[in-house]
């Protein structure tokens, strides 16, 4: 039981929220004593060590070694303690930004993943989608022998460089021009994107023709044919880039051939005018 103002090393381990084993090695190493030995030396804590003992597992918590805490504890000064504590907050503060962009991947990635499930594959449909933010890559170089994959390689290059602390981990996907779809010409994106809750451009707002289908990267030919088919005989007409998406891959699905490939296509009634936003 507690003497006057004093704990038992059981009741401090339960009031600072830790464990007699832990007090013990802090008092074994010098860090945390006990403000007195009793009778059969039992350990008692006096209640201003409560602050002391928080402060500890804050620092540990925040990064900070034993050793590290201790030297400060031992010279336990205003100007000392103030620095440790500046440093720590800092410490926390690059911690608490990494979990607060791991969520909006996170969201992201789930909110992606939704989008396409339970989705009629068999299906072209007509939808008015709001404009979404994403990061837009350059367009892609594909002179001198160049590929899809170097085009890639140089996109991820780029934003490395101008924007270093951009969090790549998003899954990147295509934007063909209205041009090149007409054209029929769809293996190779004209740039990348990809969606982030910060991004700098927007998928615009418009109706857009969207259908689905099963493959691998970049095996989509058939359903590009059967969205300009379903274009041409409902009376529509392309009038904005084509958005080739991957919304169940590696992430979800193991076989690469059973991916679901979403591709979407800005379009407007024969004869209106396209307004996008």
């Amino acid at each position: 039981m507690a003497r006057g103002n004093h704990f038992s090393i059981n009741e401090f381990a339960e009031f600072s929220r830790t464990t007699r084993e832990t007090l013990r090695h802090y008092d074994r190493i010098g860090l945390l004593r006990p403000e007195s030995r009793g009778e059969n030396n039992y350990r008692y804590y006096s209640t201003a060590q409560l602050a002391v003992v928080n402060v500890i597992r804050t620092f540990q918590e925040s990064g900070m070694t034993l050793d590290e805490i201790k030297r400060n504890n031992d010279i336990r000064l205003p100007e000392q303690t103030e620095e440790a504590f500046s440093h720590q907050v800092e410490k926390i503060d690059a911690i608490i930004e990494k979990w607060i962009q791991a969520r909006k991947l996170l969201y992201t990635l789930q909110k992606v993943i939704r989008s396409a499930m339970n989705v009629n594959e068999e299906e072209i449909t007509v939808q008015f989608m709001p404009a979404e933010a994403i990061i837009l890559g350059g367009l892609n170089d594909y002179s001198r022998g160049r590929n899809d994959y170097d085009a890639l390689f140089s996109f991820y290059q780029y934003m490395h460089e101008k924007f270093p602390d951009l969090d790549m981990n998003y899954p990147v996907w295509g934007v063909f021009s209205q041009e090149r779809i007409k054209q029929g010409d769809w293996v190779w994106p004209d740039r990348y994107y990809f969606y982030n809750p910060e991004g700098y451009d927007k998928k615009p707002a418009g109706q857009y023709v969207v259908g689905y289908m099963r493959g691998g990267y970049g095996h989509g030919d058939a359903l590009y044919r059967r969205i300009l088919d379903y274009i041409d005989k409902n009376g529509f007409e392309i009038c904005g880039d084509a958005y080739e998406e991957y919304p169940l891959n590696e992430i979800c699905i193991t076989e690469e051939n059973n991916y679901l490939i979403r591709v979407m296509i800005m379009v407007r009634e024969k004869g209106s005018v396209a307004r996008s936003v």
